[in-house]
């Protein structure tokens, strides 16, 4: 299946899990990280069930699951590039979490208006 919100998604949770490893390599507290990384890899995780879900109010369950992963994960990255532990290319990765975001939004609206 063709979806560009599931190839974003991935897209970001594999930039995220190799930021989480090199942030490792910093021998900093990775607590922040570990939080940021569950919540990034949910939202392309929930994004994959909702596509090959059962109802369309899994679909839409699943989304809104999504969609508050998402809003985690754009904290704990301004969090992180707030602290300066790490010399990183946030405003990429923040770039890209506010991107899904709009989808996820455009697509829950969608979903929301074919449902009535």
């Amino acid at each position: 299946m063709n979806s560009p919100l599931l190839d974003k998604s991935l897209d970001f949770a594999t930039q995220i899990v190799l930021f989480y490893e090199e942030f490792s390599k910093a021998k900093k507290d990775t607590t922040i990280v570990k939080q940021l990384l569950r919540s990034a890899t949910s939202v392309g995780a929930n994004i994959n069930e909702a596509i090959y879900g059962s109802s369309k109010a899994g679909f839409i369950s699943k989304l809104h699951i999504s969609l508050k992963e998402t809003g985690e994960s754009i904290y704990w990255l301004s969090l992180l590039k707030k602290t300066n532990l790490i010399e990183y290319d946030f405003d990429n990765l923040l770039s890209l979490a506010e991107e899904i975001k709009r989808m996820l939004i455009a697509s829950l609206n969608t979903a929301k208006e074919s449902k009535k």
